[in-house]
């Protein structure tokens, strides 16, 4: 009897598991993205928003007018996806609403609860020292694959960047 307690409560385990892990599927991608393809770890953290705050694996594709950013879990799975193009943005996540916002600054708005420098990142990704208004940015580490951009304004934040490298 016990051993058959055993069997149902892994079966249910693994069941579970399977649903955690369909519920974590990887979001479809547009193959009419052109541009580069940035993958790696990412902390972004924001002064007193801790909602905003995160750390996630990443792949990114596109550019600053369109693209696609999917973050992962520590396990692999997507935690989150997002879309843009010139006149509007999505995020999708497992077991939540989708939200929709008219571009990608105002969807990254919604999310962390602050502005983000889209532009001036992609420049960034690429090595390429941009001004976005209250930040600044340490591309010293560019060539390892590492950078790194505050925000000195308040909402103070801290945002870093770990490239994979090929």
């Amino acid at each position: 009897m016990k051993r058959r307690t055993s069997l149902r409560a892994a079966t249910a385990a693994a069941s579970g598991l399977l649903l955690v892990l369909a519920g974590c599927a990887v979001a479809p991608t547009s193959p009419e993205l052109t541009g580069p393809r940035w993958s790696g770890r990412l902390a972004l953290q924001i002064e007193g928003r801790p909602e905003g705050s995160f750390t996630a694996s990443f792949d990114l594709r596109g550019s600053a007018r369109a693209g696609e950013l999917e973050l992962f879990t520590p396990l692999g799975g997507t935690a989150a996806w997002l879309q843009w193009a010139p006149d509007r943005a999505r995020l999708r996540a497992p077991g939540q609403p989708e939200r929709q916002a008219p571009s990608l600054n105002d969807l990254l708005v919604q999310a962390t609860g602050t502005p983000l420098p889209v532009a001036a990142l992609f420049d960034w990704l690429a090595g390429i020292p941009s001004v976005a208004d209250g930040w600044q940015a340490d591309l010293s580490g560019r060539a390892e694959g590492r950078l790194r951009a505050r925000r000195l304004t308040a909402p103070a934040a801290d945002l870093r960047i770990v490239l994979h490298t090929p």
